[in-house]
This record gives C-alpha cells, structure tokens and sequence, in this order.
C-alpha cells in the first residue's frame, strides 16, 4: 500500500487519523480493514486503542513510550509492506429478525412511501448481505450498507426519545440494529433478539468492522424462544 493511497493527519497529542478517501465504499473499507488488522501487530507495543470507520482509521497510542513522528514512520513501513490485493475479510454473521407491525412501527410507513408491500419490504431487507463499515454511535452500533436503493428512506423529521434495544432500522441507504434503549431517529421495520453489545463477554460485540451480516426472518414465537422482549 503506497503513501499515495492515504494521507496521515495529526487528531490529538496522542493520535494520528489515516485518511484512505473521501467516500464510502466496499474497496474503500477492505483497505481500511487491511490496515487495521496491520498496524494492530506492528504497534502493539505502543498502541491505546484503533478505531476503523468508513475510510479512516484513528491510530491511538502511549506518548509515554513514543511520540507522532515515530508512529508516523512505523505505520508507513508497514502499509508499505501490503499487497493490495491482500484479501482479508471478516466472518459472516447471521442475525434473525421479527419483522412486523407490532415490532417495526415504521415498516408500514416505509412500504406506502416506496409503493411496496410489506412483505416485499422485508424480502428486500434480507435478500443481501451488508458490510459492517463503522461501530460507532454508541457501543454495538453497526453502521451497515449499502441498503437496496429501494429501502433508501430518510431519517425522521423527530427522533424518538426511546427506541427499544434490539430495534433494526435503516435510515437512507443503511441499517442497523439498536444495541441499547437509546434516542433514535432511524425507520423502525423489527426487532433482532441478538444482543449487540455484552460488555462482560469476549468478544463484546457479534460483529467487527469488516463483517458481513445477513438479517433472517423469524416469526414472533421464534423471536420470543430466542429471547426477544417485545
């Protein structure tokens, strides 16, 4: 991986931020990924914390053991060293899914808006496989894409004060499901009975950055035997 295809930035007295572009895309996050996976052997001995995102990659290291100018060098040398071709990739990951009116106050909203039936909102919800870009927002919460163009629906006009853990949303062209109860403003269409963060267990999330998901119906018994709160 050359210098070309990222530039590196100064985000704090202990931190430096990889740019790889300025849009998302599924090239874009494997290279992310790939770098990652890298830089998470070569700085071990100095390193806090990484933290991928759609094109960016935040390095986070101990200033009592090194300082920018060295991270900077260290990081060149081992991008410097990867194929671009290298194929790294996350694991598939299934997650089942209660879809319903009961379940997703939005999901009828969603088909009348794009001329859909419900059932064809959901067909088209678990047909593909969606790449984990970024974990952000809060703990377990997977930014998934790209959504079907067909789903494409904006947020809401007025966040929720409280949407259930568990609720899987799409908001433009990505999904995702609610770690927590938490304000949301994202289109409600189920509920997943996995739980997407469990911070006493290794490892705490289900999913990484670089994973694919598939969502899988579930009927209601089915989301209630597994655990599901409705």
């Amino acid at each position: 991986m050359s210098k070309q295809s990222y530039r590196i930035e100064i985000a704090g007295e202990s931190a430096l931020i990889l740019y790889f572009a300025e849009h998302m895309s599924a090239d874009i996050s494997q290279r992310v990924l790939q770098a990652t996976q890298a830089l998470h052997s070569a700085l071990a001995d100095v390193l806090v914390d990484l933290t991928p995102s759609y094109a960016s990659l935040l390095v986070c290291y101990n200033p009592l053991f090194t300082d920018h100018f060295a991270v900077r060098q260290r990081i060149h040398h081992t991008l410097s060293a990867l194929s671009q071709q290298s194929e790294q990739s996350g694991q598939l990951v299934e997650l089942p899914v209660y879809y319903s009116e009961e379940s997703g106050p939005d999901l009828a909203r969603v088909a009348k808006l794009h001329q859909l039936s419900i059932e064809q909102v959901i067909e088209l919800h678990q047909q593909q496989s969606y790449r984990v870009y970024a974990i952000g927002f809060a703990p377990g919460f997977a930014y998934l894409g790209e959504l079907n163009e067909q789903l494409a629906t904006p947020r809401l006009d007025s966040p929720r004060a409280k949407v259930p853990k568990g609720a899987v949303a799409i908001a433009d062209r990505q999904t995702a499901v609610y770690p927590a109860v938490s304000p949301g403003g994202w289109n409600l269409i189920g509920l997943c009975p996995v739980s997407m963060f469990t911070p006493d267990q290794t490892p705490s999330m289900p999913v990484a950055v670089g994973d694919e998901v598939r969502f899988k119906a579930i009927d209601k018994a089915e989301f209630l035997k597994l655990g599901g709160v409705l």
